[in-house]
């Protein structure tokens, strides 16, 4: 059977973003987002993920292996490339799901997201929430944020996460890093200590309870630039997720509190590039502005055959505080934020919509993807009319 340090090899030289194992099966890879069985390495034994289980280096979460059933960790390949781990039981066998992160720190640009967004790296304090699903690189747009504080601002940057996943050196800033199960015992108790550590910057991986939600607010509100990720499917539903963890009689408050100290909500998701242009090889749209030129394929790419090669592109949703926005959070008035986000685009603002018909109008992806992942088909139709009426 393949070693896992081949394995690990094998999926960087495959251009792969995830490795499965499973008890009694051949080991999966993700290629550009379809799961592939690689049957030629044989099948593997739940006596061989035990020995791979107990190398990784679990750290403090070993012990959640048995307590929950599963357990979160990182490790470097030979090679340098990181990747993060989770090892879970199913049905008394064991399988581990591995992640392959970035080798480098990438620029918005190159992730499909607009350049306006560095505008947050310059904010002295408030809250920063990136949201999307699971896998759709919301730690990978993070980094990428936290990197160019580190490369344009002196001060103190904490990042707080489970496991951590991008390795900062020190740059212009200094950066600690710090893990959940491993340097201290949950998010809340990690960021609760970082307000006693001078910090200008805090990330936190992810919050999801109620004490951690409250104290992120908390350290927003007393000066301080945080950056964190929730589980959501648009900017409203981050908003409505942040909120709903609180008894009933809180959350009128709760909303105040965050329409003072959000300054934006980027939600992600990642999209099969199946799209003309990208069956020509065309280089990553850039997003952002609906009328970029680099997402207007030629004709000879709106003519091409489509291509068995498939990639993936990031369309987003993008909420940037206004006194509108902020009235409309604070009296809980969501359904009306999106007529600010679509009149919005000035200042940075757009809906899936816009950039599901900037993508599609583009040649990125397909009519079929971009309808799928509308929240009203009608409106994105009538802004990719309007998108090609103005390209002429």
């Amino acid at each position: 059977m393949i070693t896992l340090d081949e394995l690990l090899i094998l999926c960087r030289e495959r251009d792969a973003s995830d490795i499965h194992l499973s008890a009694g099966l051949p080991p999966y890879l993700r290629v550009q987002g379809v799961l592939e069985p690689q049957t030629e390495l044989g099948v593997t034994s739940n006596e061989w993920l035990a020995k791979v289980v107990e190398s990784l280096p679990l750290g403090g979460n070993r012990e959640s292996l048995e307590r929950i059933g599963s357990a979160d960790g990182a490790l470097s390949a030979k090679d340098g490339t990181r990747f993060r781990v989770n090892v879970f039981k199913r049905r008394d066998a064991l399988s581990i799901a591995l992640r392959r992160l970035e080798d480098r720190f990438r620029s918005l640009a190159e992730l499909g997201l607009p350049d306006s967004l560095y505008d947050l790296c310059d904010l002295a304090h408030g809250l920063v929430v990136v949201g999307g699903p699971t896998g759709s690189g919301k730690s990978t747009t993070l980094a990428t944020l936290i990197d160019r504080i580190n490369q344009t601002r002196r001060g103190h940057i904490i990042t707080i996460e489970d496991p951590i996943e991008y390795l900062h050196d020190s740059r212009l800033s200094l950066v600690n890093q710090r893990q959940v199960g491993t340097d201290a015992a949950s998010f809340d108790d990690a960021l609760i200590a970082s307000l006693r550590q001078d910090p200008d910057v805090i990330l936190v991986g992810e919050i999801r309870e109620i004490k951690t939600i409250r104290t992120a607010i908390t350290a927003a509100e007393t000066g301080h630039l945080v950056f964190t990720t929730v589980h959501a499917g648009d900017c409203v539903g981050v908003i409505e997720r942040l909120v709903s963890v609180f008894p009933a009689e809180e959350q009128p408050g709760v909303r105040r509190q965050l329409s003072l100290v959000l300054q934006a909500v980027v939600v992600q998701h990642l999209l099969v590039a199946d799209g003309s242009r990208q069956a020509t090889g065309g280089r990553q749209p850039t997003g952002g502005n609906p009328d970029d030129p680099t997402g207007t394929p030629s004709k000879r790419g709106a003519d091409a055959p489509r291509s068995p090669k498939r990639s993936r592109v990031i369309a987003s949703e993008i909420l940037r505080m206004t006194p509108a926005v902020a009235n409309l959070i604070s009296n809980g008035k969501g359904n009306q934020i999106y007529s600010s986000m679509e009149s919005g685009s000035a200042g940075g603002m757009q809906t899936f919509e816009q950039d599901l018909a900037r993508l599609w109008v583009g040649g990125w992806i397909s009519e079929q993807t971009a309808t799928a992942y509308a929240r009203n088909v009608s409106v994105l139709q009538d802004r990719a009319t309007r998108l090609r009426l103005k390209r002429g």
